[in-house]
Protein backbone atom coordinates (compact mmCIF):
# COMPACT_ATOMS: atom_id res chain seq x y z
CA UNK A 1 0.00 0.00 0.00
CA UNK A 2 0.85 3.66 -0.64
CA UNK A 3 0.85 6.68 1.48
CA UNK A 4 0.86 10.04 -0.52
CA UNK A 5 1.26 13.24 1.47
CA UNK A 6 -0.46 15.76 -0.63
CA UNK A 7 -0.58 18.97 2.10
CA UNK A 8 -0.88 20.07 5.28
CA UNK A 9 -4.08 17.59 6.62
CA UNK A 10 -4.57 15.88 2.95
CA UNK A 11 -3.30 12.84 2.13
CA UNK A 12 -4.05 9.72 -0.35
CA UNK A 13 -4.25 6.18 -0.35
CA UNK A 14 -3.12 3.58 -3.10
CA UNK A 15 -4.60 0.09 -2.68
CA UNK A 16 -5.39 -2.26 -4.85
CA UNK A 17 -7.95 -1.65 -6.95
CA UNK A 18 -8.86 1.61 -5.05
CA UNK A 19 -7.56 5.10 -3.80
CA UNK A 20 -8.79 6.69 -0.96
CA UNK A 21 -7.91 10.93 -1.11
CA UNK A 22 -8.42 12.62 2.55
CA UNK A 23 -9.13 16.28 3.34
CA UNK A 24 -7.65 18.12 -0.13
CA UNK A 25 -6.92 21.64 0.42
CA UNK A 26 -4.10 21.86 -2.31
CA UNK A 27 -2.53 19.78 -4.37
CA UNK A 28 1.27 18.95 -4.09
CA UNK A 29 2.75 21.49 -6.45
CA UNK A 30 4.06 24.67 -4.80
CA UNK A 31 4.12 27.13 -8.34
CA UNK A 32 1.24 25.51 -10.07
CA UNK A 33 -2.73 25.72 -9.17
CA UNK A 34 -4.20 22.25 -9.64
CA UNK A 35 -1.01 20.60 -10.59
CA UNK A 36 0.74 17.70 -8.38
CA UNK A 37 0.10 14.69 -7.01
CA UNK A 38 -3.51 14.33 -7.26
CA UNK A 39 -4.35 16.48 -10.69
CA UNK A 40 -1.36 14.70 -13.01
CA UNK A 41 -1.70 10.86 -11.53
CA UNK A 42 -4.32 10.35 -8.85
CA UNK A 43 -7.53 11.62 -10.51
CA UNK A 44 -6.18 9.11 -13.25
CA UNK A 45 -5.52 5.95 -11.37
CA UNK A 46 -7.30 3.12 -12.09
CA UNK A 47 -9.51 1.44 -9.85
CA UNK A 48 -12.32 3.21 -7.26
CA UNK A 49 -12.02 6.23 -6.56
CA UNK A 50 -13.11 7.50 -2.97
CA UNK A 51 -12.80 11.40 -1.87
CA UNK A 52 -13.39 12.21 1.95
CA UNK A 53 -13.89 15.17 4.07
CA UNK A 54 -13.87 14.92 8.16
CA UNK A 55 -15.41 18.64 8.24
CA UNK A 56 -15.82 22.06 6.13
CA UNK A 57 -13.04 24.01 7.47
CA UNK A 58 -11.23 25.51 4.32
CA UNK A 59 -8.01 23.88 5.31
CA UNK A 60 -9.71 20.34 5.09
CA UNK A 61 -11.98 20.87 2.67
CA UNK A 62 -11.93 22.54 -0.91
CA UNK A 63 -15.44 22.71 -2.93
CA UNK A 64 -12.90 21.87 -6.25
CA UNK A 65 -13.12 18.22 -5.39
CA UNK A 66 -16.98 18.16 -6.13
CA UNK A 67 -15.43 19.37 -10.05
CA UNK A 68 -13.20 16.16 -9.96
CA UNK A 69 -17.03 14.33 -10.92
CA UNK A 70 -17.13 15.48 -14.22
CA UNK A 71 -12.92 13.45 -15.19
CA UNK A 72 -14.50 10.79 -12.61
CA UNK A 73 -18.17 9.92 -12.58
CA UNK A 74 -17.52 7.28 -10.49
CA UNK A 75 -16.15 8.99 -7.77
CA UNK A 76 -18.05 8.20 -4.54
CA UNK A 77 -17.53 11.42 -1.80
CA UNK A 78 -18.22 10.78 1.80
CA UNK A 79 -18.65 13.46 4.14
CA UNK A 80 -19.04 14.44 7.88
CA UNK A 81 -22.56 15.90 8.50
CA UNK A 82 -21.37 19.58 9.31
CA UNK A 83 -20.48 20.05 5.54
CA UNK A 84 -23.98 19.73 4.70
CA UNK A 85 -25.07 21.66 7.82
CA UNK A 86 -23.14 24.64 6.89
CA UNK A 87 -24.25 24.55 3.29
CA UNK A 88 -20.75 23.69 1.72
CA UNK A 89 -22.48 20.84 0.00
CA UNK A 90 -25.56 19.37 -1.42
CA UNK A 91 -27.50 16.41 0.13
CA UNK A 92 -26.49 14.52 -3.73
CA UNK A 93 -23.38 15.42 -3.62
CA UNK A 94 -22.27 13.12 -1.21
CA UNK A 95 -23.11 10.57 1.36
CA UNK A 96 -22.94 12.37 4.70
CA UNK A 97 -21.95 10.94 8.48
CA UNK A 98 -21.40 11.74 11.57
CA UNK A 99 -19.96 10.46 14.70
CA UNK A 100 -21.43 6.95 15.61
CA UNK A 101 -21.92 6.40 11.56
CA UNK A 102 -20.85 4.51 8.92
CA UNK A 103 -20.54 4.47 5.30
CA UNK A 104 -19.85 0.88 4.25
CA UNK A 105 -19.71 -1.00 0.74
CA UNK A 106 -18.13 -4.05 -0.73
CA UNK A 107 -14.45 -2.37 -0.88
CA UNK A 108 -13.96 -0.44 1.88
CA UNK A 109 -15.80 1.07 5.75
CA UNK A 110 -15.58 4.31 7.41
CA UNK A 111 -17.18 4.73 10.82
CA UNK A 112 -16.95 8.28 11.97
CA UNK A 113 -15.98 9.16 15.44
CA UNK A 114 -15.87 12.90 17.15
CA UNK A 115 -13.61 15.71 17.03
CA UNK A 116 -12.89 18.60 19.46
CA UNK A 117 -13.77 21.42 17.03
CA UNK A 118 -16.67 20.76 13.78
CA UNK A 119 -17.23 17.77 12.37
CA UNK A 120 -15.45 13.89 12.62
CA UNK A 121 -12.44 11.97 12.45
CA UNK A 122 -12.26 9.03 10.43
CA UNK A 123 -11.63 5.43 10.96
CA UNK A 124 -11.08 3.70 7.40
CA UNK A 125 -10.79 0.07 7.17
CA UNK A 126 -9.76 -1.48 3.69
CA UNK A 127 -7.97 -4.56 2.68
CA UNK A 128 -6.57 -5.58 5.90
CA UNK A 129 -5.86 -2.19 7.49
CA UNK A 130 -7.18 0.34 9.66
CA UNK A 131 -6.49 3.54 9.15
CA UNK A 132 -7.48 6.63 11.32
CA UNK A 133 -7.59 10.34 9.91
CA UNK A 134 -8.12 12.71 13.14
CA UNK A 135 -9.78 15.62 11.30
CA UNK A 136 -9.08 18.34 14.06
CA UNK A 137 -9.62 15.91 16.72
CA UNK A 138 -6.98 17.43 19.19
CA UNK A 139 -6.05 19.13 22.87
CA UNK A 140 -6.47 22.15 21.16
CA UNK A 141 -5.02 24.78 23.50
CA UNK A 142 -2.71 27.28 23.81
CA UNK A 143 -0.51 27.19 27.34
CA UNK A 144 0.98 30.42 26.82
CA UNK A 145 -2.50 32.37 25.97
CA UNK A 146 -5.57 29.82 27.15
CA UNK A 147 -6.63 29.91 31.22
CA UNK A 148 -6.63 27.23 33.35
CA UNK A 149 -9.76 25.67 32.95
CA UNK A 150 -9.72 26.78 29.02
CA UNK A 151 -6.63 24.05 29.14
CA UNK A 152 -8.27 21.44 31.88
CA UNK A 153 -11.71 21.66 29.34
CA UNK A 154 -9.62 20.90 26.32
CA UNK A 155 -7.92 18.24 28.04
CA UNK A 156 -10.87 16.30 29.30
CA UNK A 157 -12.56 16.48 26.26
CA UNK A 158 -9.85 15.39 23.72
CA UNK A 159 -9.11 12.28 26.12
CA UNK A 160 -12.87 11.73 26.04
CA UNK A 161 -13.06 11.57 22.56
CA UNK A 162 -9.98 9.10 22.67
CA UNK A 163 -11.61 6.84 25.37
CA UNK A 164 -14.55 6.66 22.56
CA UNK A 165 -12.21 5.81 20.12
CA UNK A 166 -10.07 3.05 21.90
CA UNK A 167 -13.04 1.31 23.38
CA UNK A 168 -13.88 0.49 19.45
CA UNK A 169 -10.39 0.61 18.18
CA UNK A 170 -7.75 -0.13 21.04
CA UNK A 171 -5.46 -0.80 18.09
CA UNK A 172 -5.01 1.22 14.80
CA UNK A 173 -1.99 0.63 11.96
CA UNK A 174 -1.57 4.19 10.85
CA UNK A 175 -2.67 7.25 12.09
CA UNK A 176 -2.48 10.36 10.88
CA UNK A 177 -2.94 13.12 13.40
CA UNK A 178 -2.37 16.77 14.06
CA UNK A 179 1.63 18.21 15.22
CA UNK A 180 1.29 21.74 14.87
CA UNK A 181 3.80 24.15 16.04
CA UNK A 182 1.52 27.12 15.90
CA UNK A 183 -0.28 26.04 19.36
CA UNK A 184 2.75 26.92 21.04
CA UNK A 185 5.47 25.00 23.57
CA UNK A 186 2.54 21.50 24.75
CA UNK A 187 1.85 21.75 20.96
CA UNK A 188 2.95 17.88 21.04
CA UNK A 189 0.88 16.96 23.73
CA UNK A 190 -2.54 15.75 22.36
CA UNK A 191 -0.44 13.36 19.91
CA UNK A 192 1.36 12.15 22.88
CA UNK A 193 -1.78 10.96 24.70
CA UNK A 194 -2.80 9.56 21.42
CA UNK A 195 0.02 7.53 21.33
CA UNK A 196 -0.02 6.34 24.92
CA UNK A 197 -4.07 5.44 24.81
CA UNK A 198 -4.10 3.61 21.13
CA UNK A 199 -1.57 1.10 20.26
CA UNK A 200 -0.65 2.46 16.82
CA UNK A 201 1.86 0.71 14.32
CA UNK A 202 2.48 3.38 11.90
CA UNK A 203 2.29 7.57 13.12
CA UNK A 204 2.29 10.39 10.61
CA UNK A 205 2.35 14.25 11.51
CA UNK A 206 -0.06 16.29 9.56
CA UNK A 207 -1.91 20.13 10.16
CA UNK A 208 1.59 21.77 10.04
CA UNK A 209 1.32 22.90 6.50
CA UNK A 210 5.43 23.47 5.24
CA UNK A 211 6.52 23.18 9.21
CA UNK A 212 8.16 19.82 8.30
CA UNK A 213 10.65 20.41 11.33
CA UNK A 214 7.40 20.83 13.65
CA UNK A 215 5.87 18.12 12.03
CA UNK A 216 8.45 15.57 12.75
CA UNK A 217 9.84 16.54 15.93
CA UNK A 218 7.62 13.77 17.34
CA UNK A 219 9.47 11.24 15.87
CA UNK A 220 11.10 10.41 19.40
CA UNK A 221 8.76 9.97 21.32
CA UNK A 222 6.61 7.85 18.69
CA UNK A 223 9.49 5.46 18.41
CA UNK A 224 10.08 5.54 22.15
CA UNK A 225 6.58 4.23 22.60
CA UNK A 226 7.11 1.30 19.46
CA UNK A 227 5.84 3.46 16.78
CA UNK A 228 7.05 3.31 13.09
CA UNK A 229 7.24 7.49 12.53
CA UNK A 230 6.87 8.72 9.02
CA UNK A 231 8.99 11.51 8.74
CA UNK A 232 7.60 14.03 5.76
CA UNK A 233 9.95 16.60 3.59
CA UNK A 234 7.87 17.59 1.23
CA UNK A 235 4.40 18.21 -0.75
CA UNK A 236 4.05 15.34 -2.94
CA UNK A 237 5.71 12.63 -0.80
CA UNK A 238 4.82 9.28 -1.34
CA UNK A 239 5.61 6.17 1.18
CA UNK A 240 5.63 2.63 0.53
CA UNK A 241 4.17 1.49 3.78
CA UNK A 242 3.86 -2.51 5.41
CA UNK A 243 2.40 -3.50 8.78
Amino acid sequence: MTLDYIYHSGFAIEAEGMTVIIDYYKDSSESEHNRGIVHDYLLQRPGKLYVLATHFHPDHFNREILAWKEQRPDIQYIFSKDILKSHRAKTEDAFYIKKGETYEDDTIRIDAFGSTDVGSSFLIHLQGWSIFHAGDLNNWHWSEESTETEIRKANGDFLAEVKYLKEKAPNIDLALFPVDRRMGKDYMKGAKQFIEQIKTTIFVPMHFSEDYEGGNALQSFAENAGCRFISITHRGESFEITK
